[in-house]
């Protein structure tokens, strides 16, 4: 019903921002794959949306581009899989490497994910492989080019050494997200990463 918002930017509180469309401020929820990229309040913003109607609730989702909108409806739709086990997926693995770990049968890499046990990975896998070729926008590269793979290792290592230090998976995710360049090993990562935590 709602697909696309359009507006200013009014509030953001992890896990919901507030939008102000025309003078109507719409609580959106988002995964921090959203907030990491979200401009200042009373800047412009889009977002492409997904409207759930519950017996209790009306629920905005919202998220950067409509791939990522595309995978969230996929993930809800894999048994066991609700909305806010979605928004918790995309927001500790992005839409990518998401696609990449699905494609690559990659369970071990999922179960790294906050919320993500061994049997949901191995749902996941199964459920969502076939659903992932449906999906428009997706990766280019995704049947297994290698030359993804060393950026992408480098940075789910980075991501877990600095968790095993201490920092929640979202703050390293996007302190490894912040820093991270083509090729960059996951040593050179962690120690930039550190940095830019440290500031």
């Amino acid at each position: 019903m709602i697909g696309q918002l359009r507006g200013t930017l009014l509030e953001k509180r992890p896990p919901v921002l507030l939008l102000d469309v025309n003078g109507v401020g719409y609580e959106v929820e988002a995964p921090m794959t959203v907030f990491y990229g979200l401009p200042d309040t009373g800047e412009s913003l889009t977002l492409h949306t997904h409207f759930v109607v519950r017996e209790d609730a009306q629920l905005l989702y919202g998220f950067a581009d409509r791939y990522e909108r595309e995978l969230f409806r996929a993930l809800i739709k894999v048994n066991g899989v609700g909305p806010k086990m979605a928004l918790a997926i995309l927001s500790g693995i992005e839409a990518d490497r998401l696609a990449q770990c699905i494609h690559d049968q990659d369970t071990t890499s999922l179960v790294k994910v906050p919320g993500i046990g061994k049997k949901t990975a191995e749902r996941l896998v199964i459920e969502m492989r076939d659903r992932l070729d449906k999906i428009d926008g997706g990766p280019t590269s995704l049947p297994g080019q290698v030359s993804l793979a060393q950026p992408d290792d480098a940075r789910s290592d980075a991501i877990a050494a600095l968790e095993a230090l201490g920092y929640r998976n979202k703050d390293a995710a996007a302190a490894v997200g912040k820093v991270a360049e083509e090729g960059a090993s996951s040593e050179q990562l962690i120690r930039q990463a550190l940095k830019s935590l440290a500031r």
